[in-house]
């Protein structure tokens, strides 16, 4: 989605982004390298693309190919789509819990030396912290299941590696014979998990360094760590499977900034809105220089390969559907899930934007076919100026 302004990242991008690589020549790895060029690149010639022809009146349209570069804004909509109907079917009839896990500012200039152990340490300390103390007869005594979405940024494109954890409010007992569900309006204590998650973190780093996997100069400071207090926090329970559903899609496939953010941009400057959770959630904007902005940009490119949602616990990969056919029997007496109808892309698309992609824009008809494909575009074209 365009901003307000019919501004993009794309825009930024096309604009700053030849100078950015020119003077970061030899700092910035493929998988940045790559996201500036799909960006640029996304749903423009140089992709390729399709003609389609109205049957009933002749006209034709173009419709360009997507780069599909998950850190790219335009390319979330229908993979969030197609995402959501899949969990549609993996829901259990209880209350659902979002717990958050958030890294100490202290240890980010070792997730931007190393993202991926720092990213990886986190999915694994937090869903251990969770499975633990569920674990524990004295807060649930129960093998629950753990939804998880890595978020590296905040408001102000800053890095802020933190995990959001989408939780069942409940779980199997031990012999996998009863549901053990939580209170309505309590999961686990913070209290606890904050200090099993702490633990549990500063142990890793001082294991790794001991190891030599991670240099004594790369190491923070554990014991002023070990004294800071460290955020995490549970927020009240989802009323419904609904909103489980729509508060996913707000997470699972967002961007370090998605377009409707973007205020302007000039010759030198882009200015962007941000939410100030500090002060009632006052929408503000920031103006940072354009090299500026696409370095805050790239600091959340992920590095290749790297799965930023993850299940743990009943949800694990290798053997969810078991698990949740096991839970579905237990609560309901029946292990059959819910069926949901799949959706092909133009049913995809047309609940996203409200639009019928057969339908004609000359003659109104829903009558678009296919005509030919557009090769690729591979010249290189000279920048827009920026506006």
């Amino acid at each position: 989605m365009a901003s307000s302004s019919g501004l993009e990242v794309a825009d930024i991008v096309r604009c700053f982004g030849p100078a950015f690589r020119e003077t970061h020549r030899g700092h910035l790895n493929r998988p940045q390298l790559r996201a500036l060029g799909a960006i640029e690149a996304c749903r423009t010639a140089a992709l390729g693309g399709h003609v389609y022809e109205c049957v009933h009146c002749g006209a034709e349209k173009s419709v360009y190919n997507s780069c599909r570069n998950r850190h790219c804004p335009k390319c979330q909509g229908l993979e969030k789509a197609r995402w959501l109907e899949q969990r549609c079917e993996e829901l259990l009839p209880v209350p659902y819990f979002h717990v958050v896990f958030t890294l100490p500012e202290e240890l980010n200039p070792l997730a931007l030396s190393d993202p991926r152990f720092v990213y990886d340490l986190l999915f694994r300390c937090a869903s251990e912290t969770l499975l633990e103390i569920a674990a524990d007869p004295k807060h649930l005594g129960a093998r629950i299941g753990v939804l998880v979405v890595l978020h590296t940024w905040g408001q102000k494109l800053n890095l802020h590696p933190h995990l959001h954890c989408i939780v069942p409010g409940g779980g199997l007992s031990p012999d996998g014979q009863r549901w053990i569900g939580s209170s309505p309006d309590f999961f686990l204590p913070v209290r606890v998990l904050k200090k099993l998650f702490r633990g549990k973190v500063l142990a890793a780093l001082k294991a790794a360094g001991q190891k030599g996997d991670l240099s004594a100069a790369r190491l923070p400071d554990l014991k002023a760590l070990y004294r800071k207090p460290w955020v995490v926090y549970c927020k009240p329970p989802f009323g419904s499977p609904e909103q489980v559903l729509a508060y996913l899609g707000r997470y699972t496939h967002r961007v370090a900034i998605s377009n409707s953010r973007l205020v302007r941009i000039d010759d030198e400057e882009v200015t962007f809105t941000w939410k100030d959770y500090a002060d009632q959630d006052r929408i503000r904007e920031m103006t940072l220089s354009g090299e500026e902005f696409l370095r805050r940009f790239l600091l959340h490119v992920l590095p290749e390969r790297f799965v930023r949602i993850r299940y743990f616990g009943l949800l694990a990969n290798r053997h969810r559907q078991e698990a949740l056919a096991r839970c579905r029997e237990v609560l309901t007496g029946s292990p059959t899930r819910p069926t949901v109808e799949k959706s092909d892309w133009r049913e995809l698309y047309q609940k996203l934007t409200g639009l019928d992609p057969s339908q004609c824009e000359v003659c109104g008809q829903k009558a678009l076919r296919l005509a030919r494909e557009l090769s690729p575009v591979r010249r290189r074209e000279r920048p827009p100026p920026c506006v």
